[in-house]
C-alpha cells in the first residue's frame, strides 16, 4: 500500500524517508530515523515497533543487514512485512515479505532502500532508483527524496491511487534551534495530490526554517537599516525586529540586523510571495 526510499546523503551527515501511500496518515506509521545512526521505513502490514528496534540495533554497532536479520527473526508476521534500513556508514538493506500485495519489491544501493507494495509494477522502484542516481549528490537531501517519490508517482505509483505522503530528514544540530536532530519533519495527510503539496511544503520549510547561505545574505547598511525600520512600521509592525518575528523569518535574518536575506528583503519590499 505504500512506496518509499530510506537514503543517507553522500556527505554521510544525512538520513532520511520519504514515503507515499492510498492510505491515511502515511508519515505517522513508516518512518524513522535519528542523526548518526540511521533510518528505517516500515510498511505493507507494517510493524510499528520495527522502528525503535531497528534505531536501536544500529545504535548499538549492527549495520542494516544484521540489524533487519534482527528484526526479522523475532517477528512471526516477517511474511507480510516490507522494511527499508539505510546504517550510520550508507549500507542499505530491505525486505520483501512473501505474502505482501502484488506488485511489490524493491531495490538497494550505496546509501539508498527503495521499497513498495501494491503498485502498478516494478516501474515504479525501477524509477525512483533512477532519479535517486541521477539526482546531484551535492542537492540537499529532502530535494534529492523527493525527486525519486515523484518519479515513483509518475510511474504509477500506489495502484489504488494517491492519499497521503511525508519526508523526514535528519542531521546533527539541524532543528529549531539546533536544539535536536530533525531537519525536516512534513507530512500531507490526506490530499488529492499528496506529493505536490508536498513540494510546496518543503518550499516553505526551506524559507522558514533553514538558515540563509553566505550567497543570500545582504549586508544591512544604515540606509537599508533605516529603510527596513520604515517598511516594518508602514507594514504595522512596531518596529523592524517585531516584523521579523511576527512573520517567523528570524532564521533568515541575522540576530544583530547585519544582514537580510534577499528573499525577505523582496517580501518586506513587496516584491516577494
Amino acid at each position: 500500500m505504500t512506496f518509499s526510499i530510506v537514503a543517507r546523503s553522500a556527505d554521510g551527515e544525512s538520513w532520511g524517508i520519504g514515503v507515499a501511500s492510498k492510505f491515511l496518515a502515511v508519515g505517522s506509521a513508516v518512518p524513522a530515523a535519528v542523526a548518526g545512526v540511521g533510518a528505517i521505513a516500515t510498511q505493507a502490514d507494517a510493524n510499528v515497533a520495527f522502528k525503535g528496534l531497528a534505531l536501536a540495533h544500529l545504535d548499538d554497532g549492527a549495520t542494516a543487514g544484521v540489524a533487519l536479520q534482527r528484526l526479522l527473526e523475532e517477528d512471526e508476521g516477517r511474511d507480510h512485512r516490507q522494511v527499508g534500513i539505510v546504517d550510520s556508514d550508507g549500507n542499505a538493506a530491505s525486505h520483501t515479505g512473501a505474502a505482501c500485495l502484488d506488485w511489490a519489491g524493491g531495490a538497494i544501493g550505496d546509501g539508498y532502500a527503495i521499497q513498495g507494495n501494491i503498485l502498478t509494477g516494478p516501474e515504479v522502484v525501477e524509477a525512483m532508483e533512477a532519479a535517486w542516481l541521477a539526482s546531484d549528490e551535492d542537492a540537499p537531501l529532502a530535494r534529492r527524496i523527493l525527486a525519486a517519490m515523484d518519479a515513483g508517482d509518475a510511474a504509477g505509483g500506489d495502484s489504488r491511487g494517491r492519499q497521503s505522503a511525508a519526508l523526514f530528514v535528519v542531521r546533527d544540530g539541524a532543528g529549531y534551534g539546533g536544539l535536536d536532530d530533525i531537519a525536516a519533519d512534513l507530512r500531507v495527510d490526506d490530499h488529492p495530490a499528496p506529493l505536490t503539496e508536498l513540494g510546496r511544503l518543503l518550499d516553505l520549510h526551506e524559507l522558514y526554517l533553514t538558515a540563509s547561505t553566505d550567497a543570500e545574505k545582504v549586508p544591512v547598511t544604515a540606509e537599508l537599516a533605516a529603510e527596513l525600520e520604515e517598511l516594518a512600521r508602514a507594514a504595522g509592525s512596531r518596529d523592524f525586529a517585531a516584523w521579523v518575528g511576527t512573520h517567523n523569518y528570524e532564521m533568515r535574518v541575522a540576530d544583530d540586523a547585519s544582514w537580510i536575506d534577499e528573499r525577505i528583503l523582496a517580501i518586506i519590499r513587496g516584491d516577494g510571495a
